[in-house]
């Protein structure tokens, strides 16, 4: 847009949209070009799903707020690693997921397994059906009962999935593992979710306890 004042002196005026319309990727795209104060945006939206995701990754009583903390620290110090032309959500994530296993490593006195039945011998992804909805909203229920005494890579995919909303892709990317590997995870982090369930609740019917 161009003004024109009583001496018809000319001044241009770049119109950029808000910051609060813009998209994540936008808003990361202007972090790397020096606008960090823009990264607060991205902390807005996504500390509570950093905390949530968090609540339902971690086994026990971690301090998730530090952890949290810790994944933003991450994340603005490695924004330069983001490709902007992609989604923002899986990125953040995956940085997530380091931050969280880590912390895991350290703290727990149990250790990760080291070899990983799955990813080895992988199989054909579960396509996700026309009554995916359905499914995800009732194994969503049990998850909030019984998903602290699953196995975390089982768990971890099934938060991803149900709670976060993420597709078989980025939850590969997130995960570091083949696209085929998510959809087994899937069949057997459900197959032994209902099994923990029905040994918690074995009079349940109804979809109520």
């Amino acid at each position: 847009m161009v003004l024109c004042n009583n001496s018809c002196f000319s001044i241009v005026l770049i119109i950029t949209p808000p910051l609060n319309h813009m998209t994540d990727e936008e808003i990361a795209s202007e972090v790397q070009k020096g606008g960090t104060e823009s990264f607060g945006i991205l902390v807005e939206r996504y500390e509570a799903k950093m905390r949530r995701y968090g609540r339902k990754f971690m086994s026990n009583g971690q301090d998730i707020e530090d952890i949290v903390q810790d994944i933003f620290i991450k994340a603005y110090k490695n924004i330069q690693s983001f490709d902007a032309g992609m989604s923002f959500s899986p990125w953040i994530y995956r940085v997530a997921h380091n931050t969280f296993i880590n912390a895991l490593k350290k703290n727990s006195r149990m250790p990760l397994s080291l070899f990983d039945f799955d990813t080895v011998f992988p199989q054909p992804v579960a396509p996700e059906t026309a009554d995916g909805e359905a499914d995800r909203q009732s194994t969503k229920k049990i998850l909030d009962r019984c998903l602290i005494k699953l196995d975390l890579k089982y768990r971890e995919p099934l938060v991803l999935y149900y709670f976060e909303e993420m597709n078989y892709p980025e939850i590969a990317e997130i995960m570091h593992i083949p696209l085929s590997t998510v959809g087994v995870r899937l069949n057997r982090g459900k197959a032994s979710l209902k099994k923990i369930f029905k040994e918690k609740y074995p009079n349940y019917e109804t979809g109520q306890k």
